[in-house]
């Protein structure tokens, strides 16, 4: 885990940019304030309610790098910002910014946004510059509302083919984030924060651009098996499932007892990470999870059955890590086989 914000540290230092780990991944404060205390700028997260954990737990730089719409989120927002914390969201709507300026407005201080570029994964974000330029006018009329800049994300490198074709996923979204930053200059409301980021984009490495200001991955810090087989290795692999063999009964299959409660039923079947299966075994090259019920894992493999007997445990790579955080209570944290703490998982379920 430490390597893994080591490497990222170093790669956005090469890059002159802000690292802002986006920690909807791990929901743990405690590994929040880790990456803050090893040099980053501050930390992403996705909902209000995971904004609340992490302030909690004295985390005071928080960007909800999603779409924040209600009074009553709104109204959560500020408070925050009155006890000292700063922190912006997203927006992408102009019909949004009257409600946050009646909300905002008489606060000791403003709301800070970011607007969203929509950069080729077909998700929330601004497409058209008609309706970039609409909302920053919208923005511009509102004297509680401050426009801090803008953010991307290629999601869409996950489906990537290869390497040379994450490059020039990569390469276009941020041509395409920095063309919005430059109209917003032209506008006269030039951006602060140029943020941006997915992990399979920052772990092969790709080039980035100048105007880029801060990058903001966030399933860097533990990996998964698709990441893994995005990079070539599981080797950076630093979060597993502990389960347990609970059943032999045929001359290939072995039951585990986590299923889709404890690994979800997740799938990731193209480009640079796919990978197959629901997890891979850590301990068991080219072993992988079949299948998932509820509460079990099937394992068809005749070698792997020869190996393992009722009652053995084995560590399993999830598919994507982020949705398997917010199962669990705690974490471990280990260095080889000792065990050093137990980490609650605070922010989650904090999904409003």
């Amino acid at each position: 885990m430490r390597d893994n914000m080591r490497f990222m540290l170093d790669y956005a230092a090469r890059h002159g940019v802000r690292l802002r780990p986006h920690t909807k991944t791990h929901k743990m404060p405690a590994v929040a304030r880790l990456q803050v205390e090893m040099g980053a700028s501050g930390i992403a997260v996705a909902k209000v309610g995971e904004a609340e954990a992490m302030a909690a737990a004295g985390l005071d730089d928080i960007f909800i790098a999603n779409e924040i719409v209600g009074a009553r989120k709104w109204e959560r927002i500020r408070a925050l910002a009155q006890r000292g914390v700063k922190v912006g969201f997203g927006v992408d709507s102009p019909e949004t910014l009257p409600g946050i300026q009646k909300v905002f407005s008489g606060a000791d201080r403003p709301a800070e946004v970011l607007i969203e570029i929509e950069v080729g994964e077909r998700r929330s974000g601004v497409v058209e510059e008609s309706g970039f330029a609409a909302l920053l006018e919208e923005i511009r009329r509102c004297p509680a509302v401050r426009f801090k800049g803008i953010f991307s994300h290629d999601g869409n490198s996950y489906g990537a083919k290869d390497r040379e074709d994450l490059v020039r996923i990569a390469v276009g979204a941020q041509e395409r984030t920095l063309r919005f930053a430059r109209l917003a200059a032209a506008a006269g409301m030039p951006c602060e924060t140029v943020s941006y980021g997915a992990t399979p984009t920052f772990m092969n490495e790709v080039p980035i651009l100048g105007g880029i200001t801060e990058l903001r991955p966030g399933t860097f810090i533990f990996m998964d098996a698709s990441q893994g087989h995005a990079i070539g290795t599981l080797a950076r692999c630093a979060a597993t499932v502990l389960a347990t063999v609970i059943s032999r009964p045929t001359a290939e299959r072995v039951i585990l007892d986590v299923g889709a409660k404890g690994l979800t039923m997740q799938l990731r079947s193209e480009g640079v990470c796919a990978t197959p299966g629901h997890g891979t075994l850590l301990e068991h090259p080219g072993v992988h999870i079949d299948k998932v019920f509820d509460e079990h894992a099937i394992v068809n493999d005749a070698a792997f059955r020869e190996k393992v007997r009722v009652g053995d445990r084995v560590r399993v790579i999830p598919v994507h890590i982020c949705p398997v955080c917010n199962l669990y209570e705690y974490a471990y944290l280990v260095s080889g086989d000792e065990v050093i703490d137990r980490l609650p998982v605070s922010a989650r379920g904090k999904l409003q």
